[in-house]
C-alpha cells in the first residue's frame, strides 16, 4: 500500500479493499477516498458523513467502520496544487476501489473539460448508475410519484460523450464534409450542409454489451422484474438500432435460461394457451397484418417463432416465461410520456448516454429533483458515488443546502460494499424527516406546514430518526 497521496498519510486504522474474479473484498474498516466538492459541496459533505459514520455504528456496534481518506480535485486541488485533478487523487481511487465525491466545478476557458467525465474515462467507470425513488413526503409535481422505482444504467464512454466533432468552419470540418459528400453520400440524395458543425457518435458491441451485463446482473440479483433497452433505434439504426441488437443478443447469449424477450413472451403465451397453434397461426399473433406482407417478412416472422418454440419452449413454457427476468424495449421519446404515465411498469433501463442524461433527470424530476437523486459511475474493478447536482457557490458555506444527492449516493455505496443494514438505517432516517417536514428551503417553500433547517440540522434529524427506526425494527 502507498504511503500518501496529495501529501496525505493513508489513514493506519484503515484497509484497503480489494477486487478479483469479478468481485469486491471488502474489510471492516475500508479506507473510502472522498472529494468534499466544490461550492456548496464543503456543506454537503460535513452533514453526510456524520450521517455515514452514525448509521455505521447504529448498525455495526463497532465491529465496522469506515476510514476515509480526503483526496482532492476541483477547485481545493487547483488552489493547493494548480491542478484540477492531481494524478495523485485518481491514483488513490484505483488503490482503494470506492470513491465518494460531491458536485464539483466544471472549469471555464480551456484546460480539462469536465472533471466527472475526466474521471470517467480515466477509470473505464463504464455505467452511470442512476436510482430514482420515491420517498414518502417529498413534495412532486406528478399525482402518483411512488410509481417511481427505476434504476438506470446509462452507457458513460461512448455516443455524443466521446466528443468526436468538428466546428463550423473549420479546415478540419470541410474536410470531413467534402469527403462524406464525395465518397461516403457520393450519388445519393442526401448531402451535409456547407456551413454544418459536424459531430460523430461512436457505438461499439464492446461498450453495448458489458454496459446492458451490467444492468442485468444487477436486475437478477435485486430482484428487479424487467431490464428495458431504451433507443431511437427506427431513425440511427447502425448505432441506437444497434445498441438495441446487442442487448438482445447479450441477454440471450450469456443470461438464457434466466431471461425472456418481451417477443418471446408473446410467442410462449400464445402457445400456452391453445397448445395446437401452428406456427403460422402464432406469427400472425405475433405481428398482426402479416398477411399482408412480404412473402419474405412472413417466412422471417415464421422462422423466428419456429425457432423459440424448438429452443426456449421447454424451459419457458407452460408459464415459466413469467418467472424470467423480462428483456424489452422502447424507443427514446416513446419513453418519456411512459415514465410519466404509468411509471411503475419499469425497473431497469439500459441506455446508451445521451438517452440516459436525459431521462435520469426527467425521471429524478418527479420524486423531488436532482437535490435528492443519487447516482454512481461504475467499471470492472472501481466505482465512484457521487452527488448528480452542481456546485450552486451561490450558496455556498451558508449551511441551507439539501445534503439529499450525497446522503443517498452513500445508500448506494453502502449497498455496493454488502453493508445493507446501515443503507437501510440511512433510507429510513431520511424518509422519517421528511414525513415530519424537517427539510431545507428548496423542499420547505414546496409544502404546506413545512419547518425550514440548515443542512446540518436536516442531518442531526437524519440521525435522531435513525434511532427511532432501530425501536421500531426491535418491536
Amino acid at each position: 500500500m502507498t504511503a500518501s497521496y496529495n501529501g496525505l498519510p493513508v489513514p493506519s486504522n484503515g484497509a484497503g479493499i480489494t477486487y478479483s474474479n469479478g468481485r469486491y473484498q471488502v474489510p471492516d474498516n475500508p479506507i473510502v477516498p472522498f472529494i468534499e466538492g466544490d461550492g456548496t459541496g464543503r456543506d454537503i459533505w460535513k452533514a453526510s458523513v456524520r450521517v455515514f459514520d452514525a448509521a455505521v455504528e447504529k448498525a455495526y456496534r463497532g465491529k465496522r467502520r469506515v476510514a476515509w481518506y480526503e483526496i482532492f480535485a476541483g477547485e481545493k486541488a487547483k488552489a493547493k496544487f494548480n491542478n484540477w485533478l492531481p494524478d495523485d487523487s485518481v491514483n488513490a481511487i484505483r488503490e482503494f476501489r470506492v470513491a465518494i465525491k460531491g458536485p464539483l466545478t466544471t472549469p471555464v476557458g480551456g484546460g480539462i473539460r469536465s472533471l466527472n467525465v475526466a474521471l470517467r474515462q480515466l477509470l473505464d467507470l463504464y455505467a452511470c448508475v442512476r436510482p430514482v425513488k420515491y420517498y414518502k413526503g417529498t413534495p412532486s409535481p406528478v399525482k402518483n410519484p411512488e410509481r417511481m422505482n427505476v434504476v438506470i444504467y446509462r452507457e458513460n464512454t461512448e455516443d455524443v460523450y466521446a466528443g468526436i466533432e468538428w466546428e463550423q468552419g473549420t479546415p478540419e470540418a470541410a474536410k470531413l464534409i467534402d469527403f462524406l459528400n464525395k465518397e461516403m453520400l457520393k450519388g445519393g440524395r442526401k448531402q451535409v450542409r456547407l456551413d454544418s458543425g459536424v459531430g460523430i457518435k461512436p457505438m461499439s458491441v464492446t461498450g453495448t454489451k458489458r454496459l446492458v451485463r451490467m444492468a442485468i446482473k444487477f436486475a437478477l440479483e435485486s430482484g428487479r422484474k424487467s431490464v428495458t433497452l431504451v433507443h431511437k433505434g427506427n431513425i440511427q439504426k447502425f448505432t441506437e438500432g444497434a445498441f438495441r441488437k446487442w442487448g438482445y443478443e447479450l441477454a440471450t447469449e450469456e443470461f438464457r435460461d434466466k431471461v425472456v424477450t418481451e417477443r418471446e413472451s408473446w410467442i410462449i403465451d400464445n402457445k400456452d394457451k391453445n397448445s395446437s397453434l401452428s406456427v403460422e397461426q402464432n406469427a400472425n399473433l405475433v405481428e398482426p397484418g402479416l398477411e399482408f406482407a412480404t412473402e419474405e417478412f412472413r417466412q422471417t416472422v415464421n422462422k423466428e417463432v419456429k425457432s423459440v418454440l424448438d429452443f426456449i419452449y421447454a424451459t419457458h413454457g407452460k408459464g415459466a416465461w413469467k418467472k424470467k427476468l423480462m428483456i424489452n424495449d422502447r424507443i427514446a421519446d416513446s419513453i418519456f410520456q411512459q415514465v410519466v404515465t404509468r411509471a411503475d411498469e419499469y425497473s431497469v433501463l439500459a441506455t446508451p448516454n445521451l438517452n440516459g442524461d436525459y431521462i435520469s433527470d426527467a425521471c429524478a424530476a418527479q420524486i423531488g429533483g436532482l437535490g435528492i437523486a443519487p447516482g454512481a459511475n461504475i467499471g470492472d474493478g472501481y466505482a465512484c458515488f457521487e452527488a448528480t447536482h452542481g456546485t450552486a457557490p451561490k450558496y455556498a458555506d451558508k449551511d441551507v443546502i439539501n445534503p439529499s444527492s450525497v446522503i443517498l449516493s452513500g445508500v448506494m455505496m453502502f449497498r455496493f460494499l454488502g453493508w445493507k443494514e446501515a443503507a437501510d438505517l440511512i433510507e429510513q432516517g431520511l424518509e422519517r424527516t421528511i414525513e415530519q417536514k424537517k427539510v431545507t428551503y428548496d423542499f420547505e417553500r414546496l409544502m404546506e406546514g413545512a419547518t425550514k433547517v440548515k443542512t446540518s440540522e436536516f442531518a442531526n434529524y437524519i440521525i435522531e430518526n435513525m434511532g427511532a427506526a432501530l425501536l421500531t425494527a426491535a418491536d
